[in-house]
């Protein structure tokens, strides 16, 4: 089977409604099964070793953490906190949304998890208290993706597990373009807040900040022991991210008292639904690449970009315009399983970093999340508010521009983002 039949079936697959995971692995073994010199056995075996890798056991120990500060409700600790800081400026509860999701960011790695936790308190809060559904689900769903750029971030850990980039290096260079994108989407929401009239809380007095604080330290060290000891190096991601599992339930149970035993196994089952289709979608990828090592795609790629394509610019320009396409519809871990072992050998040959090309990339398909029709924080935050998913699109648009303003930022000034990577290497 031609590859432009094998491109024309996963575009039929995906039309008609089969999960990306699943039009992935099935491409893959027809594939194959089609070519005479590659037995079938081959796809198990390739899905299988796409899994064998101690980096990636980081995935689900992430997801379990999140999972565990959501269900130990660490979240609302995080959601008072930062109300304090930020509550009295106009639009302060959507202000502490995007606050919570900067310091949750630093724990989970999850986009959905953040999503998931924050939006079930904050969207109905937000609601509740003056402001339209549009706004509460589009400051929801887009300062979410923070929770991939800024770390840890499980798709910074694929594209480490991929290319072998220094991951500390990697988590380093996402702090400064996710705080610029924080900072941003509060820019957008203070001009709507005076613009529609959102309401505002009272001052925080000191005693009743020194009180939030000292009730938030248990959570808040969290992101700082785990993105500490990582840049260290006195533990790996792996290493943290099972820390962060027995710190979360260390300090749920036994500190706030928020988690029982009896919660542990629906916990456990959450965690494992939402581990299994990241994994299964990247061990699918897996078995793709070798299709696509077949038909010499990374090959044909390198001879097109060295002969059409010389300046740095232009290919990160491509990159960003081809994966805001993939995003669209498919998940951050299988588009980089897939494409980023045909643009990374270009991506060194230009003179780019790999780190750079691994920050663009998530910052990128992060985007995809809050775009139909894959967008799965946009559809996790429309469930809750009830609004259909086209306000929802035009609520986050705005969000938007803000995060493809830092996108561009960083590709074309790399500086930006790799000043501290390049400081900490010394």
């Amino acid at each position: 089977m031609s590859g432009v039949l094998l491109v024309l079936l996963f575009v039929a697959l995906i039309v008609i409604g089969i999960p990306i995971a699943f039009s992935i692995a099935i491409v893959a073994l027809v594939g194959v099964m089609n070519v005479p010199y590659i037995p079938e056995i081959t796809v198990p075996m390739k899905m299988f070793n796409g899994l064998n890798s101690f980096v990636l056991l980081a995935v689900p120990l992430f997801i379990l953490a999140a999972n565990l500060m959501n269900r130990g409700q660490i979240s609302q600790k995080l959601i008072d906190f930062s109300i304090a800081i930020v509550g009295h400026i106009r639009g302060g509860l959507a202000h502490a949304n995007i606050l919570v999701s900067m310091i949750f960011a630093g724990v989970s790695g999850s986009s959905t998890a953040d999503t998931a936790g924050v939006g079930k308190i904050l969207i109905p809060n937000m609601m509740n208290t003056g402001y339209d559904r549009e706004t509460a689900v589009g400051v929801t769903a887009a300062s979410s993706t923070i929770g991939v750029i800024i770390p840890p971030s499980i798709p910074m850990i694929v594209y480490a597990g991929l290319t072998n980039a220094p991951i500390a290096a990697l988590f380093v260079a996402g702090i400064v373009p996710g705080l610029l994108i924080g900072l941003g989407m509060m820019l957008v929401v203070y001009g709507l807040s005076f613009k529609r009239g959102y309401p505002k809380y009272k001052r925080t007095s000191l005693q009743q900040f020194g009180k939030i604080f000292v009730e938030t330290v248990p959570a808040l060290l969290t992101p700082v022991i785990i993105i500490g000891g990582i840049i260290t190096g006195w533990y790996t991601a792996t290493e943290a991210a099972a820390f962060a599992c027995l710190y979360a339930l260390i300090i749920s149970m036994f500190v706030y008292r928020t988690l029982t035993l009896r919660d542990l196994p629906e916990v456990l089952i959450e965690t494992l639904k939402l581990s299994s289709l990241s994994l299964f979608a990247l061990a699918a990828a897996s078995a793709l690449g070798e299709l696509l090592g077949y038909y010499r795609v990374a090959t044909h790629a390198e001879q097109f970009f060295t002969t059409y394509i010389t300046s740095q610019w232009v290919f990160m320009t491509i990159v960003i315009a081809f994966f805001l396409f993939v995003g669209t519809f498919m998940d951050a871990i299988p588009a980089m399983i897939l494409f980023i072992p045909v643009l990374l050998p270009i991506a060194l040959k230009l003179g780019i970093d790999s780190v750079l090309l691994g920050i663009v990339t998530v910052i990128t398909l992060a985007m995809g999340l809050v775009t139909p029709p894959y967008g799965l924080c946009l559809l996790i935050a429309s469930s809750i508010g009830e609004l259909p998913i086209e306000r929802s699109f035009r609520a986050v648009l705005p969000y938007l521009a803000v995060i493809l303003s830092v996108l561009i930022f960083v590709a074309y000034f790399p500086e930006v983002s790799m000043l501290l990577p390049r400081l900490l290497s010394r």
